[in-house]
C-alpha cells in the first residue's frame, strides 16, 4: 500500500513537471510568433468564447486594426450601423473642389429673424446664417461644421445653439433665451465643408498619425518599440490586448526582450506631412479655422425677464495629468480617487502597472447611495476611427450597466467633449469636428440608462473665453457645479 501510495505521488509530481515545461515552450513560441498568426492569436467575443489559434493563422496578412477584428452580436453590429448612421456628415457634390469654391467665413453672413420682436426670457431666436465661397457666389451645398452661442459679456453670461444644416448653403440657428437684458449672437465656421472631408479621409486611413511607444527592459538593458491599436508592416508583435474586455493594444515585439519585460507606455509623436499641398488650403488660421462669421444687421436682441468640501489632497507621488490621485475630507468622510483611462493616452511616461481600463475599474466598484462615479473619455481618442471608440464605448457601457443593477442608487456623471484652440496642425490631429463626432456617439450610446451628463460642450462654446481644450478655471468651476448639482440636489 505504502509503495503505491508513492507510486502515485511520484508520477503525479512527474506530470506537474512534464505541464509545466509544456507551458514555457509554449509561451516561447508565443513569443516569438510573427506578425501572421500574433494578430490574430487570441480575442474573446461577447460570450467569452476563446477562439483558437488554428482558426486564423491561415488567412492573408493585413495591417492589424482591432475595429475590423471584432466578432460583433447582431445586436452590436445594428447598433454600430445606427450610430455610424446618426452621425453621418454631409458630403460636397461629386468631383474636386477647388480652394476659390470652398467656403469664405469673410463672405459669408447671418442675420437674426425678426431682431426687434419682442422677446423675453424662455423664448426662441432664430438666427439664418448665409455660406458664400471666396468668389462671393453663394454656396449650393452644406457639411460645414458652424459653432454658435449667444451671450452677455457684462454678465459673463452664455449659451450654445442648435445648427440645422439646410443643405444648400443655409443654416438655421436656434438658441433659447435664458437671461434678461442685451443678448449678443456670435457664429463661427470651424471648418469649411471641404476640409471635413480631408478629416474624414485622414481618421478612416491614418489612425497611426498619432503614435504611442512602450518601454521594455531586463536588468540593465531596455528596448523601445513602436504601439497602437493598429501596426502597418510585417514586424513580429507583442499582444496587449485586453483578456476581459477584448480592448486591442499591440507594439511591435523587440529584437532581444520578452514581451512580458514590457515596464511603461507613453505617447511617442505625431506624423507630419499628411496633407497635400491643395488639402493645405482648407486648413489656414486666419483664413478658415475657427473665423467670426458677422451679421449683415444686429447682431444682438433686448431680452425682457419672465414674470453650495474640505478637501486634502494625499500625496501618491503620482506623475502630473497621470495619477492616480486621491484626496480625503474627514470631516465630511468623502474620499476622492482620479485615475487616467487605459490606452490610446496621449501622456507622459505612463506605468503599465497603472494602465486601467474604465470598465474594469466600475466592475470593481461596490457602489451604493453614497458611491459617486464621474467619467469622461472622448479627446485621446479623435484619432481613430469611430469603431475604436465605439467598442471602448460598448465595455463601459456594459459594466455601467451591471453596476446600477447590482447598486441601483449609485450615481454616474459623465462628462461630454469640450472644444479648443485651433491651428492648421492641430486640426488634423484633434479637429472640434472629431470631438462632436464622439460626443454624438456617446450621448447616443448612454441615452436611456440612468446616468446624468455635464455638458462641458455647451459651457466651451457658449463662455466668452478663448477655447481651450483644458478650459479656464471659472468653466471648470461651471463643470463642477453642474456635477455637484446631481451629487447634492437642492432638495436634500
Amino acid at each position: 500500500m505504502w509503495r503505491d501510495s508513492f507510486r502515485l505521488q511520484l508520477f503525479c509530481l512527474l506530470m506537474a513537471v512534464l505541464a509545466v515545461v509544456v507551458l514555457v515552450h509554449n509561451f516561447f513560441q508565443l513569443e516569438n510568433l510573427d506578425d501572421d498568426t500574433v494578430s490574430g492569436l487570441n480575442w474573446i467575443t461577447e460570450n467569452n468564447v476563446q477562439h483558437s489559434l488554428s482558426q486564423t493563422t491561415k488567412t492573408t496578412r493585413k495591417p492589424y486594426c482591432g475595429y475590423t477584428q471584432q466578432t460583433l452580436s447582431k445586436r452590436e453590429q445594428a447598433e454600430q450601423e445606427s450610430l455610424l448612421a446618426a452621425i453621418q456628415w454631409p458630403k460636397p457634390p461629386d468631383g474636386k473642389i477647388a480652394f476659390a469654391q470652398s467656403t469664405d467665413p469673410t463672405h459669408s453672413d447671418f442675420v437674426i429673424v425678426k431682431p426687434s420682436r419682442f422677446f423675453k426670457v424662455g423664448d426662441q431666436l432664430e438666427v439664418l446664417v448665409r455660406m458664400k465661397d471666396f468668389q462671393g457666389k453663394p454656396k449650393q451645398y452644406g457639411g460645414d461644421y458652424l459653432q454658435a452661442r449667444i451671450h452677455s459679456p457684462v454678465l459673463k453670461a452664455g449659451a450654445a445653439g442648435r445648427i440645422v444644416d439646410c443643405h444648400n448653403g443655409l443654416y438655421k440657428i436656434f438658441f433659447t433665451l435664458l437671461w434678461p437684458g442685451e443678448v449678443k449672437v456670435s457664429v463661427s465656421l470651424v471648418h469649411p465643408s471641404e476640409a471635413i472631408q480631408v478629416l474624414l479621409r485622414l481618421r478612416e486611413e491614418r489612425p497611426d498619425r498619432v503614435y504611442f511607444k512602450s518601454s521594455f527592459k531586463s536588468g540593465r538593458y531596455s528596448e523601445t518599440t513602436e504601439c497602437n491599436v493598429c501596426l502597418p508592416g510585417g514586424l513580429p508583435v507583442c499582444n496587449f490586448t485586453d483578456l476581459y474586455t477584448g480592448e486591442p493594444w499591440f507594439c511591435y515585439k523587440p529584437r532581444k526582450l520578452s514581451c512580458a519585460s514590457r515596464i511603461s507606455h507613453a505617447k511617442g509623436g505625431y506624423l507630419k506631412g499628411l496633407l497635400t499641398q491643395e488639402e493645405s488650403l482648407f486648413f489656414q488660421s486666419d483664413v478658415n479655422i475657427k473665423r467670426p462669421i458677422l451679421s449683415s444687421g444686429p447682431d444682438s436682441v433686448i431680452v425682457k425677464p419672465k414674470a453650495f468640501t474640505d478637501l486634502v489632497e494625499f500625496n501618491l507621488g503620482s506623475p502630473k495629468n497621470v495619477g492616480p490621485f486621491m484626496s480625503v475630507d474627514l470631516k465630511h468622510n468623502i474620499l476622492l480617487k482620479f485615475r487616467c483611462h487605459g490606452p490610446p493616452i496621449r501622456f507622459s511616461t505612463v506605468f503599465s502597472s497603472e494602465l486601467r481600463y474604465i470598465a474594469n475599474e466600475l466592475d470593481s466598484i461596490v457602489g451604493g447611495r453614497n458611491t459617486v462615479i464621474a467619467i469622461t473619455i472622448w479627446s485621446h481618442f479623435s484619432t481613430f476611427p469611430l469603431e475604436v471608440y465605439i467598442r471602448r464605448l460598448r465595455n463601459i457601457r456594459r459594466a455601467v450597466v451591471q453596476l446600477l443593477d447590482r447598486s441601483p442608487k449609485t450615481a454616474i456623471v459623465i462628462r461630454t467633449a469640450n472644444v479648443q484652440e485651433l491651428g492648421p496642425e492641430v486640426s488634423l490631429f484633434n479637429s472640434d469636428w472629431y470631438s462632436f463626432q464622439l460626443d454624438s456617439v456617446m450621448r447616443k450610446m448612454f441615452s436611456g440608462i440612468a446616468v446624468h451628463f455635464v455638458d462641458a460642450w455647451e459651457m466651451s462654446v457658449a463662455h466668452y473665453l478663448p477655447h481651450n481644450l483644458h478650459p479656464n478655471e471659472i468653466i471648470v468651476k461651471n463643470q463642477i457645479d453642474a456635477f455637484l448639482s446631481y451629487v447634492c440636489p437642492l432638495q436634500t
